[in-house]
């Protein structure tokens, strides 16, 4: 990978940041209060010259992806329909165009299929899937299409998605620019380009003249940004009174809302209060032990601390579910019930912050060296000037804190479950260590380790997700007349979510030989069949490239 020598030429801000002479900002100003986070999107968003988002993507060649066709049968598949039921094959799957037509049970398990099967026309397209098994396009609902360091490729990014299964992206504030992520939206729903189907959010204030100060301002940037195409809004933190404007005027313009609770805001406004004001989604963990708390109102942090210290940051948000109410007790329930009669949707992306806990492993992870680009990589590498990258002096007894942060963090997403309440996969790769398609699969591997049973992580990852979009007659499941977005693999992924890495699971096989096995065999969107092998091979060429020109 290439170095990081060109670090020491950064800025000496902790928020923007200068390399190959641009300036990049990426989920960094999340952390100012409002009128400073208007202040600085006006600076970074306003003026194209001072962006980087990467290239667009290209057209989609005429050997990437086959379809939609007026027929598709999907022979013998064992199918997971993500909502709840349980593996049912071998059954024909039927799709005309873009839609699910019919689902027909063809036979029985390890026996030849005797059943009446549906016969194929002349303009029918057959794949024998026979064993394989078939899921519903996964659902990142936290997916940045780039944004964090310089001149990441769209192509990179959606190819590497597309690999994994997803089929559907919440694009979470539109930071290269609502017009650029527009452009892509478009042309994802034509079908011109090699992409997921992506639902834009606008970061809140982006694009305004002014710091947004008053009700009647936030309203009118609502307004705007619903004329221009976004179909949601991220928050960071606001004072009630603009919150309470915004998120009034969103649900007028049948707007989607979530929301990061930046630390620096976070006792005016909480994940609870934010609820009770109409937000829809909360990301990460940020202001739910603090909705939590009972012996204190504000974060007890040590007296050297420093917010724009970024190791200072991570050290003491490891520690904080620590100080949140226990699970069973007044407060936990009290807010638990209230939030899941409100309706509100948990995006933990536990996925993000794993290297917190074991660091070792993210930075050695089996997929750096063929699909990480090196503009990524010297991102991810240390540093004081970039956002994510604070790992000045990582300590075993940092490890630890976020191995037991994790653990209270879990207990509230899987009781958050238990008990009716909606929780979605994102995954917020671009950031430490993270990549896309890969930090997603972790993601699911994560849920498990919370408690939730196969079954229930291809839910949030599905359905789930679909719900929370209000997309669920569409999208999410495997079922008559939702849109064919699939998801094949040649073996059981409820038995190992490793089998879905784009690098495979490694294992030995019958002949005492270690050998890697699985990953995704085709994903479908919109009745498109993408070989996933082939979108990963594109990737690697790209990695390579990067590094020779490089």
């Amino acid at each position: 990978m290439r170095n990081n020598n060109n670090k020491k030429d950064n800025l000496r801000h902790p928020f923007i940041v200068k390399t190959a002479n641009t300036f990049k900002i990426g989920e960094c100003f999340q952390t100012l209060p409002i009128f400073f986070t208007v202040l600085l999107l006006l600076l970074i968003f306003q003026n194209s010259a001072i962006s980087a988002p990467g290239e667009k993507s290209p057209p989609r060649a005429d050997n990437e992806g086959e379809g939609p066709f007026p027929e598709l049968i999907l022979r013998g598949v064992n199918v997971i329909t993500g909502e709840g039921a349980p593996v049912r094959g071998p059954v024909d799957i039927v799709i005309n165009n873009n839609k699910i037509t019919n689902i027909i049970s063809v036979g029985y398990p390890q026996v030849p299929i005797k059943g009446k099967r549906p016969t194929a026309g002349p303009n029918t397209k057959e794949l024998d899937l026979h064993g394989h098994y078939v899921l519903p396009g996964f659902i990142d609902m936290h997916g940045h299409i780039g944004g964090s360091a310089d001149d990441i490729p769209a192509e990179y990014v959606f190819k590497l998605w597309l690999a994994h299964g997803i089929t559907t992206v919440r694009e979470p504030g539109s930071f290269n620019g609502l017009e650029w992520v527009l452009d892509h939206v478009n042309r994802s729903e034509e079908n011109t380009i090699v992409a997921p189907r992506i639902i834009p959010y606008l970061g809140f204030g982006m694009g305004s003249n002014t710091p947004i100060s008053t009700e009647k301002q936030a309203i009118k940037w609502v307004k705007k940004a619903s004329k221009n195409g976004a179909k949601g809004i991220k928050f960071f933190g606001a004072s009630p009174n603009i919150m309470k404007a915004a998120l009034k005027e969103a649900k007028e313009q049948n707007m989607g809302t979530m929301m990061h609770h930046a630390q620096l805001n976070v006792m005016n406004m909480n994940a609870l209060d934010s609820a009770r004001l109409g937000l829809t989604t909360m990301e990460h963990w940020y202001g739910l032990p603090e909705a939590l708390f009972e012996d204190r109102i504000i974060q007890d942090y040590p007296s050297q601390y420093n917010y724009n210290d970024e190791q200072h940051r991570f050290e003491e948000a490891g520690r904080l579910w620590k100080q949140a109410a226990k699970q069973g007790s007044k407060k936990w329930n009290s807010v638990r019930d209230e939030l899941i009669s409100l309706d509100f949707t948990l995006n933990p992306t536990m996925t993000i912050y794993q290297a917190s806990r074991d660091l070792m492993r993210e930075r050695n992870a089996v997929w750096h060296d063929e699909y990480t680009l090196p503009t990524l990589w010297e991102f991810f590498t240390p540093s004081r000037y970039a956002h994510g990258s604070y790992w000045f002096d990582w300590t075993t007894q940092n490890e630890i804190d976020w191995k037991q942060n994790y653990q209270l963090w879990m207990s509230f997403i899987n009781d958050y479950k238990n008990h009716g309440g909606r929780v979605t996969t994102g995954s917020d790769s671009g950031y430490i260590y993270k990549i896309y398609g890969f930090g997603y699969i972790s993601e699911l591997e994560l849920l498990q380790e919370a408690g939730f049973n196969p079954y229930e992580v291809i839910q949030a990852a599905t359905l789930n997700g679909a719900e929370a979009l209000g997309m669920e007659n569409e999208i999410g499941s495997i079922s008559i007349g939702k849109k064919a977005d699939l998801v094949v693999v040649e073996h059981n992924p409820l038995q190992n979510f490793k089998l879905l890495y784009g690098t495979g699971h490694y294992r030995l096989n019958d002949t005492n030989e270690p050998v890697r096995v699985g990953g995704v065999k085709y994903t479908i969107k919109d009745g498109i069949i993408y070989d996933a092998k082939a979108l990963l091979e594109d990737v690697r060429e790209m990695v390579e490239n990067a590094k020779t020109d490089g």
